[in-house]
């Protein structure tokens, strides 16, 4: 039984060993199976979990806590009611399969190329019972093995980090670190962190899981949340839920299993979780993809889940712009960093879930006003990003020619940006060749920090243009130094420090410049960066990068995040053995060995958006007033959409 009752099967008592023991052992196990002939050639094939079993599941029923679900029946009835060096393998692998861009709008099962565990060939050379340098130099054998082996590993990882649920899996924990008494939330299953661990058992047919969280966490939507009186929109998402057992009511002998989700009223600043429920979605869209059971998305609880988190997203405010305006902490950077406003992050998602749920969304007429408020939605919100958040050389000269105080309807400046907030230190980082997307836009604020998620995420999701996508990481190949260094990828660049850390951030001592969300290098960013090299051709960009990650994330026991700007200390309050770690490497060489399977996470848009998108440019951009005219505007394109 783990801590606070969160349950890990295991089907022999080498799962019940300590992770770091475990660790140790695969090591010595390793060097061993290096002691033979220096000609001997060796053959080691990736690691494949075993099938999971497991037949039952639990449903929604009252408990002692009022937001708890407890363990009742089958799972069919939940809810049913409501560079050049690592380029050679990896670069061979990828081009015998055709760019994955044709392939997204095909069939929902994907077509693997090929279902056999991967298998590498390698020659390791051995003298005196000990590994020769040259056996490990780039290019060599060794390599592959290597690879394997971490895979291995991380495989095992992953499979101890699982939750079970009255016998079933139902997701990950956050981390498993033994040397780390003071484990806070990591023992529990976070929305966002599972993601990573779901894309990786889909990619080796491990459909029950990700099937039992995606209808598990549907059902903790329903809870009522309430934090000092005040409850949020329905359809929230909730951040984590954790399995705990409880004495059965009216039994003080017999005991049941409990969910218990937070929905932000126990989380560290007590901010709601905006991007869980995107992620939900895309991972649903995901599941669909790649198991080919279009059955869950076609459950009539599973479409009123949708529902509701579009209604709440889509919901009327003050806001003038098409973004979603969020709290900071409300993503990923789960702390007090400046980004409070409009997200590039949340924005990316955001635009991602709504194609999602369009193409998963059943046509009904209850849903005709929810679709025309999603394409109208989508629309808008591709135009403002690519025209706002965009940034090159050229728009930063741009920017730095800006007239201020423009009081018109046709004005350049539209959000009255000071040339002066234009830092030094970008005009000396922006490459010639490449550009991206700034961090957040509101009145009279650019955010020009680099982030990393909201980047690699507007690529594969479509949010940027292609050429767009290109430059982004035509950016980071030429500021590979900054953003990879040591270990990929840096959360966002570059680091908050000196008085502009102590008021952004409050001085969060957990922030420290070059630490955890303050300009800190996130390993599990490698998953994403392999699906948008992948998406955009360039499969060498994220080779080259698990190649550096191999480098150290095992030997270094697989920390949350590194410190330090070159990523070459482990982080200061990291924990160890992370799971999104582990899986965002596991996805990264998956993928890398079948780039088609990577469609399951792309979304493009359609000609009808493009089309749309081209006549919103080439019209005025702002509303007309009065009476309506026979000449075509951006709203006409709007509604001319498709239902």
């Amino acid at each position: 039984m783990g801590t606070d009752g969160v349950e890990l099967k295991r089907s022999d008592t080498s799962l019940s060993k300590n992770p770091i023991q475990l660790w140790k052992k695969r090591q010595l196990r390793h060097i061993r199976s290096l002691k033979f002939s220096p000609t001997q050639e060796t053959r080691v094939s990736l690691y494949q979990p075993p099938g999971i079993n497991g037949s039952s599941s639990c449903n929604v029923l009252p408990s002692q806590s009022g937001s708890l679900i407890s363990c009742c029946q089958n799972s069919e009835n939940v809810g049913a009611t409501a560079a050049d060096e690592s380029r050679t393998w990896y670069v061979d692998s990828a081009k015998k399969i055709d760019p994955v861009g044709s392939l997204v709008n095909g069939p929902n099962l994907l077509e693997f190329h090929d279902a056999q565990p991967l298998k590498l060939e390698t020659d390791s050379r051995i003298v005196n019972g000990n590994l020769s340098i040259a056996s490990t130099l780039p290019g060599r054998g060794f390599h592959k093995n290597s690879g394997a082996i971490f895979e291995d590993e991380a495989w095992e990882l992953l499979k101890e980090s699982m939750v079970y649920y009255c016998g079933s899996p139902i997701g990950t924990i956050a981390a498993k670190d033994p040397t780390n008494p003071n484990v806070l939330n990591y023992n529990q299953v976070f929305i966002r962190d599972f993601i990573p661990s779901g894309v990786a058992f889909l990619l080796k047919g491990e459909f029950e899981i990700v099937r039992n969280f995606i209808l598990h966490t549907l059902q903790l939507q329903s809870w009522e949340k309430t934090m000092d009186c005040h409850s949020p929109g329905q359809g929230l998402m909730p951040a984590s839920f954790k399995v705990r057992t409880v004495p059965l009511d009216g039994d003080e002998s017999a005991t049941e299993e409990v969910l218990d989700p937070d929905f932000g009223e126990a989380a560290i600043g007590r901010v709601a979780p905006v991007d869980s429920g995107l992620w939900w979605i895309i991972l649903l869209r995901a599941y669909g993809k790649c198991s080919g059971d279009l059955t869950v998305q076609e459950r009539i609880d599973v479409q009123t889940g949708i529902k509701m988190i579009l209604r709440l997203c889509l919901a009327d405010g003050f806001d003038m712009f098409p973004t979603l305006l969020v709290t900071d902490g409300s993503c990923m950077i789960d702390r007090r960093m400046g980004i409070h406003g409009h997200p590039l992050e949340i924005q990316a998602l955001f635009y991602s879930a709504l194609l999602c749920a369009r193409e998963m969304l059943a046509p009904e007429d209850g849903s005709a006003d929810l679709l025309r408020a999603l394409n109208n939605r989508l629309v808008a919100l591709s135009f403002h990003i690519r025209e706002y958040y965009w940034i090159d050389l050229e728009k930063l000269n741009e920017i730095y020619r800006y007239k201020t105080e423009e009081y018109s309807y046709d004005a350049v400046n539209k959000f009255n940006i000071y040339p002066d907030q234009i830092s030094p230190w970008l005009v000396e980082w922006m490459p010639d060749k490449g550009g991206y997307l700034i961090g957040n836009l509101q009145p009279a604020h650019m955010d020009f920090r680099f982030f990393s998620l909201g980047n690699l995420w507007s690529v594969v999701s479509g949010l940027a243009t292609n050429d767009q996508s290109h430059a982004i990481l035509d950016l980071i190949e030429a500021k590979w130094s900054d953003l990879v260094a040591d270990m990929p990828c840096k959360i966002c660049y570059p680091a908050l420090e000196g008085r502009e850390w102590q008021i952004i951030t409050g001085s969060d001592p957990k922030n420290t410049p070059w630490s955890y969300h303050n300009g800190g290098s996130w390993p599990t960013l490698l998953w994403q960066l392999t699906v948008a090299c992948i998406k955009m051709n360039k499969p060498e960009i994220a080779a080259r990068a698990v190649q550096v990650a191999e480098k150290r994330l095992s030997r270094d026991k697989w920390p949350e995040y590194y410190d330090t700007k070159k990523a070459r200390f482990i982080g200061k309050q990291a924990q160890l053995f992370q799971t999104w770690s582990i899986a965002g490497y596991l996805v990264a060489k998956l993928l890398l060995g079948n780039p088609s399977a990577s469609k399951m996470m792309i979304t493009d848009e359609d000609s009808e958006l493009l089309n749309t998108f081209s006549c919103m440019i080439s019209s005025t951009p702002r509303r007309k007033r009065g009476p309506k005219s026979s000449k075509q505007t951006p709203d006409d394109c709007v509604m001319h959409w498709r239902l």
